[in-house]
This record gives C-alpha cells, structure tokens and sequence, in this order.
C-alpha cells in the first residue's frame, strides 16, 4: 500500500496567515502541520508517499522533506494545477499507485489516540487482502457542516452526504481514506459536482454501491482536530502542547517514529538529532538513547 498527503488549495479561511504560504506548511505548535498527517501514514507502515500540492508550494515541500531517504521511506512529488477536488489525488497518483492499493489524507487533518497505529495497520492488512474501501466515523455533536456516514451494526455503509441539512447519522468522515486499486478507474470516472470538483463523496458511493465500503468507528478517547479556522488552528497547538508538556512525549515526531519502526538506526536517529540546536532536537537524543 502507498501513501498519498494532499496539501493542496489557497487556505482561504487563514488569510493572511496563508498568503504566500502553504497551510500544511505552517507551524502547529512545534511542527509544520504536514508532519501530522505523514506520521499518520507511517504508523500505518507506510513507507512510500506522494505529496500533491500547489505549482507554488510543492518545492517548498521538497525543501522540507527532500526525498525520505533519511527516515527510510520514499517521497514523490507532484502538482495539482488547481483545485479540483480531494478524489483528483487518484487521478493525478495513477502511476503513483500503479497495481496496488493506497491510503489518502489530507493535509491539515490531526489524529490523536491511543492504539490508532494498530487501527490503521489493520485497516492497511484487510485492504491489501480483501480490496474495498474503509473511511471513518467520527462523532460530532452538529454534523451538517461535514460528510456525514450512516453505517449498520457491522460497520458496512448504509448511505453518505455531503453537508446534509437534516444529518441521518452524528458521524463525520476524516480526511483519511483506504482504498483497493479500482480507487482509480472510478475517480477518473467521477463526473464534477456543481463546484466543478471530483468529490470524494461520489468515489465512496460507488464502492458503498459495490457493497464494499466499510466504516471504522473512532472512539471518545480518539482526537480528530480541526485546523481550518484561526481559533481552530490555535485549539489545536493548544492540545499538541498540552499532551507533549504532561507526558514528555512528542506528538507526531516523524524522526521517532521511524525509529521505532525500524526504517532508521540509534546512530542515524542521533546524527538526524545534531540538525536541531532546540528541544526538538534534545527530544530525539532521549528517543535514541532511552527508548
């Protein structure tokens, strides 16, 4: 399974905080905000990922990330010309994803929780075996401002809208998205929305008409943080700074993460260390010699 961060669009709703920089690219709190949603993809075990973003931003991407070699994985890059909706990650990931399946996240979207890397290795494991798609759940008191997915008591998908204004369900879909390889003959099959954009709605129909979309439920005790609002952005440093400050312990630390997942060695982690002279840096040699 590959990986697929999409980073793209003008952030908008941040102006002028993202003027002339893009949104996944600012800090929130101690790290740019794309470092959230790639740690997601490699506590998946995911290792080889493809960053899509603007024609302005993607080297600014590449700058910061280069080409993986120093966590042990693999970066692609490529641009997305303009906006033309989430599920056009397929179509422009194609030879990307080649004969395999992938897994889409968006680029501002934050998870945080206790046994999440499990979830998602599972998830990653019952794709690649038995294809379909999985999105997720996550319950949300006022649900008419996201899509929103009615599900059984299996898990398996019963009807999906986007913004609905009488909601048949209180759970919202995260940017986060597992699919089998017919994830690209379908988005390149989607037919534009009113807003002229490939909606990802209409790609998790067409698998909920298949009979093969399934939902995996996020618990209470499991964070899905919002960033696309200034108050927003700052609840969100808020929470980062508060669970690193009470446990010690980094929140998406890329450079950890590799670490415990093999990808990288002690001596690596510590030479990885030496290009920080802040506490980021003073983190990873505790992570290198302690853990």
């Amino acid at each position: 399974m590959k990986g697929i961060i999409l980073a793209g669009g003008s952030g908008t709703r941040l102006f002028p905080i993202t003027k002339v920089l893009s949104k996944q690219l600012i800090p929130l709190y101690d790290k740019p905000m794309v470092y959230y949603p790639l740690s997601v993809l490699m506590l998946a075990g995911i290792r080889e990922v493809l960053i899509i973003s603007t024609p302005r931003d993607l080297q600014f991407f590449k700058e910061l990330l280069g080409n993986g070699s120093r966590l042990g994985m693999n970066f692609d890059y490529k641009v997305q010309e303009t906006p033309r909706g989430l599920a056009d990650a397929f179509v422009i990931g194609a030879d990307f994803i080649g004969n395999g399946s992938s897994v889409l996240i968006l680029g501002d979207n934050v998870f945080y929780g206790r046994g999440f890397a499990q979830t998602l290795k599972e998830i990653k494991n019952r794709i690649e075996n038995n294809g379909g798609g999985t999105i997720f759940g996550y319950y949300v008191k006022d649900p008419k401002a996201y899509g929103v997915v009615e599900f059984d008591k299996e898990g398996k998908a019963i009807s999906i809208e986007e913004k609905p204004k009488f909601p048949k369900s209180h759970y919202a879909v995260p940017g986060l998205y597992f699919y089998d390889n017919a994830v690209i003959d379908i988005a390149k099959n989607v037919k534009p929305s009113a807003r002229s954009e490939i909606e990802i709605t209409a790609v998790n129909n067409a698998y909920l008409e298949r009979g093969t979309l399934t939902v995996e439920t996020l618990d209470r005790g499991m964070a899905w943080l919002d960033t696309g609002t200034y108050d927003s952005l700052l609840e969100a440093a808020n929470f980062i700074e508060t669970v690193q400050k009470r446990q010690g312990m980094y929140v998406s630390c890329i450079e950890e993460i590799a670490y415990n997942n093999g990808w990288i060695s002690k001596e690596s982690l510590l030479q990885l260390a030496k290009e920080y002279k802040t506490e980021y840096g003073e983190y990873l040699r505790y992570i290198a010699e302690n853990m």
